[in-house]
Formats: structure tokens, sequence, C-alpha cells
């Protein structure tokens, strides 16, 4: 698609949400764009192939969702009881490790050590949202600010160091997240890079591959070992040794 047919389908967007949407939708979606709404509503277009009318129901869909979870305020409510929380934290390695030298933000995860068997599905969903509002409303916007043009998106590095196929059990763990990416934070990753995958990661990938959208499944990347040579061609300022910061 052209740019100014990109233009165009951003305008056509922006006008449905200014003309068809409720006021409480159009402030919750200021946390969404956190200043630049044409970005925002490009990454909804992407999602549905530039199709104005399936973005546009897709994005109320998300805003009704924004609202109905509370996710404005989420940042302020932690897990409680604080245990769980911290136990939660500590077996879902998720990190910010380092930027690209374009400044996109790439984010460290564990997915071979992360268990997810302290809590039910809920709270690690819940827990992925608030890293996914942090990202959004104080890790990108910082970003913004410091190299002066708008950042919307992130790299991330999947780790699958200590991956067992005991991980197949936490399949409904991570559909319900991939869900709420896929419907409510669409286009917000670049790439993954999938570094340190043991033998069994074919067996497990054959699993996972045909639950990810297309669009998704053309961003993953397998590198051989921890990546490293790979990684520096693209560029990035993460050097292997993915060190996991618990946000």
């Amino acid at each position: 698609m052209g740019a100014a047919a990109c233009d165009a389908a951003v305008e056509q967007l922006l006008s449905r949400l200014l003309d068809h949407v409720e006021e409480p939708l159009k402030q919750t979606f200021q946390n969404v764009h956190q200043g630049y709404p044409t970005e925002a509503l490009m990454r909804f277009l992407k999602a549905r192939e530039w199709h104005v009318s399936k973005a546009h129901n897709m994005l109320v869909d998300s805003l009704n969702w924004r609202i109905q979870n509370e996710i404005d305020g989420i940042l302020e409510k932690p897990i409680i009881p604080v245990d769980l929380y911290r136990s939660i934290r500590e077996t879902q390695l998720v990190g910010l490790s380092g930027y690209s030298k374009k400044g996109i933000p790439v984010f460290a995860i564990g997915v071979g050590l992360s268990t997810y068997d302290k809590a039910s599905v809920h709270y690690y969903v819940q827990s992925h949202i608030q890293i996914n509002e942090y990202r959004d409303r104080i890790v990108l916007p910082m970003v913004t600010k410091k190299f002066g043009r708008p950042i919307s998106t992130c790299i991330k590095i999947l780790d699958m160091t200590g991956l067992k196929l005991s991980a197949l059990n936490q399949m409904k763990i991570l559909t319900a997240i991939s869900t709420v990416d896929d419907l409510n934070y669409p286009e917000k990753t670049e790439t993954y890079y999938i570094v340190n995958a043991p033998y069994i990661f074919s067996a497990c990938w054959k699993v996972v591959k045909p639950l990810l959208q297309e669009r998704t499944r053309k961003k993953v990347h397998v590198l051989q070992g921890c990546g490293r040579d790979e990684l520096l061609k693209v560029r990035l300022l993460v050097i292997t040794n993915v060190i996991f910061k618990l946000l």
C-alpha cells in the first residue's frame, strides 16, 4: 500500500473514532496513543490488513476492553497479596535489557526458565498486562523523548535456556497472553529473536506455531546458539547473556 493510501486510511479511521465513539473511549485512547494517535491507528490498520471498518471494530472492542477491565489504572493496582505478586514475577521472567541503535527497546523473556506455576491464569495475564502498560506508558514515552521521534514498538529476545517439554503444559496461559496481545496490543513487537534453543525446541515450536497469526510468525527468527553474531548484525546493543531485570 502506498503512502497516500495509508494516510487516507488513517484519516478515515480517525474520523470514525472522533465521530462515532463515546467520550470515555476517546479518553482511554489517549493512554493508548501517548500523544501519537497516527502511529496507534496505523498499528490497528496493519493488524486488519488496512481494512478501515475491521480496524475500527477492533479498536473499539479494545477500548471497551480497557474500560471494562480498568486498564488505565492497572499500574496503580499491584497484584494482592504481595507474596503472590513476587511469586508471579519470579516465575515470569521478563525484563528490559537494552535498546537497538535506533532506540527500539529490547525486552528479554526467559521462556525456558519461566514456569508460570505459582498462580492461576488470571494473575499471570494481569501481570503481563501490567508489563505491557509499563512498556507503553513509561518506557516508550521515555525513549521517544530521548530520540526525538515517536517510538511505539519493541524487540523481544526469547531465551529458551532450560526449556522442557513440560512447558507445553502452560499452553493455556500462553494462549491467553497471546490473545490479549493480538486483540489489544497489535503490532507492538517488530521482531522476535529466539536464542539458546535446545533440541526439544523444534517439538515445542510445532505445537505453538499454528496458534500464532501469520503476521506474527513472519516476525520470528530462530538464531544459532546465543545469537551474538546475528544480533550484532542487526545492530542491537544487547550482547548475549541476557540479564532479566524484573519490572
